[in-house]
């Protein structure tokens, strides 16, 4: 699960891959199946959320590593280098590695009621 926090004691990754609207699914695709039956299976992995932009050209991995040793071996490993190679032939990608410096709450009474839509005040 992952959990933002400015002590967990990770390594934050924010990739962002930039594809033709017409390819933005089947990067979805690609990158779920890769995550889901190899990368989620690897040594120092924590947990990722895929996301799709509305526009169409942009899908973003956040991903929670234990080290950068841990997700250099996934990267070598080649069972998932065959998927990540072909996300490249529909998309630009650009890599980054976080910490987190600071995390902002909703105040309080400010927040969604879950299930209502409707703000608590």
């Amino acid at each position: 699960m992952t959990t933002i926090s400015k002590n967990n004691e990770c390594i934050t990754f924010i990739n962002v891959f930039t594809t033709e609207p017409v390819n933005q699914l089947k990067l979805v695709e690609l990158l779920t199946h890769v995550t889901e039956n190899f990368v989620r299976k690897a040594n120092g992995f924590m947990s990722a959320s895929l996301h799709r932009s509305l526009d169409g050209t942009k899908v973003t991995m956040y991903a929670q590593w234990h080290s950068m040793d841990d997700y250099q071996s996934m990267r070598e490993d080649p069972a998932p280098l065959l998927y990540l190679t072909d996300a490249l032939k529909i998309a630009k990608f650009e890599p980054g590695v976080y910490e987190v410096v600071e995390i902002f709450d909703a105040e309080e009474g400010n927040s969604i009621k879950p299930g209502t839509g409707h703000y608590s005040k």
